[in-house]
């Protein structure tokens, strides 16, 4: 190729990436070797966005070839830009050693007129005589403090631990020009990638979201305008025709719903399975009133042939944990009332607390009473004197909550959400629900910056309700059961002073107690 025509085609490469990529980028391909990148529609599209705004997140499945598209992208910059800085960030070492392995790759394939030439070449840094430097490097706690760099790119974002203090770090570093370029198959709800990717898609950050889906790849559905990379695969004994049933059948659904359907719901170690919060997600009612400023949430006001069970979770109302309780109707299981707040004082949630237990039909309450819980229980005992506060087998008012028996009334959580004995309203159970995980330690918990006041409020409401229906000789009706007539109230608590020791006492109440209390 003569000079003249050399120069206008290193012009052209140099203001067009996929002109570049496409015709001079070769890479390693897991069935056919070394090819050249022959960019598939959905990646021109990545790279065109790229090309468009400062920052970019996304959502991509297995095998996309997506941190393919960024090393080539970042090899583009550091080639036809000068004095740039692009700062890549993987997982671990062996993630970021191997990044760089490919770029350097493409640099090697390329033909001499598209070289500058290396000043700089070791396991993390690539450095040309554009004077443009890529830089891959694993993540780690002190990372955001040295990575300052025209352009950010993070690998795996979902994966990261600490991504959100890395970003924190770095993001003074790049806001005054820089740009960001975020992916990452996904890991559950709740972390870092997850609420940047929500926000943006819903407009509330810089970031533009990118969603690609695994049917835009031709190697994974048939595309009439890809013949020719059909006739290899038939060659390797490929059938793209079986690639979704073959590759459905070959793992577990959850990691199909993860690598390739990019569903945050299933994903990741949530307590409750992902499909059956898929299920209750779906199912949450939007039709409610408030009260108390906003604090509590009513879908359905007391019934007078209906018996209700509260329970309630407190905290001290400074703005830390909540204070949060849950109304069930205890004969259909439906959660007609909620409660959540880290505003309100132990005072005024115990007030709160009894003017909904009197105006449920003087419905049992049951309460955490660890710690601070014995002084609401205090409240609602001695100051408002209320008269159905659910003791335990001992007699004492309130649950105290142990290591063993959390494990317990959250395994009767789970199995009530599974077998539908309940029916969840409320979209804040919901969303706490979706980061309640399974550590790596094994305990069952809130993710990292979120809460689980509404989960174990509701846990304590099961718990409650299962013991009623379980000791209670009356005939309970489910959710699809028709009511012939309305059933008489559920069997409550009541208590008296043993005039010989002086202490008080809590018993079931019986049928003829509401029979006396209805003459």
């Amino acid at each position: 190729m003569e000079n003249q025509k050399l120069l206008e085609e290193f012009k052209k490469c140099s203001t067009d990436p996929v002109h570049f990529i496409s015709n001079y980028i070769k890479v390693t391909h897991p069935v056919r070797g070394l090819v050249p990148f022959k960019l598939y529609p959905f990646q021109e599209r990545i790279l065109g966005d790229l090309q468009t705004h400062r920052f970019n997140i996304l959502r991509k499945f297995r095998q996309a070839g997506c941190t393919t598209i960024a090393a080539a992208y970042s090899l583009w910059m550091a080639i036809f830009q000068k004095h740039k800085s692009i700062v890549i960030l993987s997982k671990g070492d062996a993630e970021s050693t191997e990044v760089l392995d490919r770029i350097k790759l493409m640099y090697d394939e390329l033909p001499e007129f598209l070289k500058p030439g290396i000043i700089e070449d070791n396991k993390h840094t690539l450095k040309l005589k554009t004077h443009s430097v890529i830089k891959s490097r694993p993540s780690g706690k002190q990372s955001g403090r040295s990575l300052a760099g025209s352009l950010l790119i993070i690998d795996e974002a979902a994966f990261i631990e600490n991504i959100d203090t890395i970003w924190a770090a770095v993001y003074p570093i790049i806001s005054t020009g820089g740009r960001a370029f975020v992916l990452s198959t996904v890991n559950g709800i709740g972390n870092w990638y997850h609420e940047v990717y929500q926000k943006a898609i819903n407009k509330d950050n810089a970031f533009n979201a990118i969603d690609i889906k695994w049917q835009e790849h031709p190697e994974y559905q048939y595309n009439p305008n890809f013949s020719y990379l059909y006739e290899e695969m038939t060659k390797k004994g490929l059938d793209i025709h079986k690639w979704e049933e073959t590759t459905k059948a070959n793992m577990p659904t959850k990691q199909w719903l993860q690598e390739y359907e990019c569903s945050f719901l299933g994903t990741g170690d949530t307590y409750i399975e992902g499909e059956i919060l898929k299920q209750v997600v779906a199912q949450t009612s939007e039709d409610y009133y408030t009260k108390y400023n906003n604090r509590m949430r009513v879908w359905q006001d007391p019934q007078p042939h209906y018996s209700y069970v509260i329970a309630c979770d407190v905290s001290l109302g400074r703005d830390r944990d909540y204070s949060a309780f849950h109304v069930i109707n205890m004969y259909n299981g439906q959660q007609v009332a909620e409660f959540y707040s880290n505003r309100t004082a132990i005072n005024d949630f115990a007030k709160i607390l009894f003017n909904e237990g009197m105006l449920y039909n003087i419905a049992p309450i049951v309460c955490e009473r660890n710690t601070i819980g014995n002084n609401l229980i205090d409240w609602l005992y001695n100051n408002y004197e209320y008269e159905n506060l659910w003791a335990d087998e001992k007699g004492d008012f309130g649950f105290l909550v142990t290591a063993k028996n959390r494990e317990n009334i959250l395994a009767e959580l789970e199995e009530a959400i599974r077998t539908n004995l309940i029916k969840i309203n409320s979209a804040r159970t919901a969303s706490e629900l979706t980061t309640f995980i399974i550590n790596e330690n094994g305990k069952v918990e809130a993710e990292k910056n979120h809460h689980d006041d509404l989960i174990m409020s509701l846990a304590l409401a099961i718990h409650v309700y299962k013991q009623i229906l379980d000791t209670t000789p009356m005939e309970f009706l489910t959710r699809t059961g028709a009511e012939e007539k309305p059933p008489m109230p559920a069997m409550g608590m009541k208590s008296y002073v043993d005039p010989k020791t002086g202490n008080r006492v809590s018993q079931r109440m019986t049928e003829d107690d509401y029979k006396w209390l209805m003459k």
